[in-house]
Formats: C-alpha cells, structure tokens, sequence
C-alpha cells in the first residue's frame, strides 16, 4: 500500500520561495488571523505589518503586539526600523550574511598576489595568518584560496 501525500499548498510554497513564510503560525494568537480568509498567520509579512498597526494605531504594548504575532521584541524593532526605511518591502526576510567579500577586499587580494609572486610554494593557512598580522582580519583559508582562483579567472577571461 502506497501513501499518498497531500498536494502542496500553492500559497506556501510561495511564501516560502519569498522568504515571507512565518516559522511558527501556530504562534500567532491575534484574533485577526484566527479563522479570517483575509489574515494568514502564514504569511509573516502580513502579520508583521498588523503587528506594527497595532502599535502604531491601536496603541497596543509592543510586547503584547510582538507576542500575538509570534514574535518577538527584536523582532518588532527590526519590523519597525525595516517599515520606517522601506515601507512593505522592508518587512520581507533580506537573505542573511555578507553582500560581498568583505574580508578579503582588493587590496587583502593585492597583498596575496604579492606574496604569491614572489613565494609560489606559500599555503592558504599562511597567506591567512600573513592576512591576519598585516590586515587584522581572520580569514579562513579556504576564502583565500577562492578569492584567489576569482582573481586568476579574471586575469585569463
């Protein structure tokens, strides 16, 4: 006997391709989202928004707010400062860590190339130690080796 699997919900699966699918909807106690075709403790953006309304407009504690969204402090805080900077879009998850190389920026990778010149045989966990006395910055070794192969592709395309 086979088990058959429910068909994904297409709303889900949506919110959660945009970062917009709260983690715990099972937390959300507001009585707007409870049982309401309109309000979907699903989506994280809406209740983030009807928890900064409440404050805002009602005058409800952040506390109580953050706490009927399933959230918490902070993240009210990082909801408010998002809305304050970005109106609706600055309510949706920003995909986490670094933006760019930011350890190892083009003058760390100069640094490296100059060393390579003029000692081809130095290791990663060298150069990331050499990165470290001159620059002040732990990179893993790793990093060096990728940023590195970056610059030669560069160089040869």
């Amino acid at each position: 006997m086979t088990k058959k699997t429910r068909p994904a919900d297409p709303k889900a699966l949506a919110l959660g391709r945009q970062g917009s699918l709260h983690p715990h909807p099972e937390r959300v106690t507001d009585p707007l989202f409870g049982g309401s075709e309109f309000f979907d403790a699903r989506d994280l953006v809406q209740v983030k928004y009807e928890m900064l309304r409440r404050v805002r407009v009602d005058g409800h504690p952040i506390t109580e707010s953050a706490a009927a969204g399933g959230l918490s402090r902070p993240s009210f805080y990082q909801a408010k400062a998002g809305f304050d900077q970005e109106g609706l879009g600055g309510l949706v998850r920003k995909k986490p860590g670094p933006r760019r190389a930011h350890k190892l920026s083009s003058e760390v990778v100069g640094f490296l190339a100059s060393l390579l010149a003029d000692d081809p045989s130095l290791a990663p966990a060298t150069l990331a130690r050499r990165v470290l006395d001159r620059f002040g910055r732990s990179v893993h070794p790793r990093s060096i080796e990728r940023a590195l192969a970056r610059q030669k592709k560069k160089r040869s395309g």
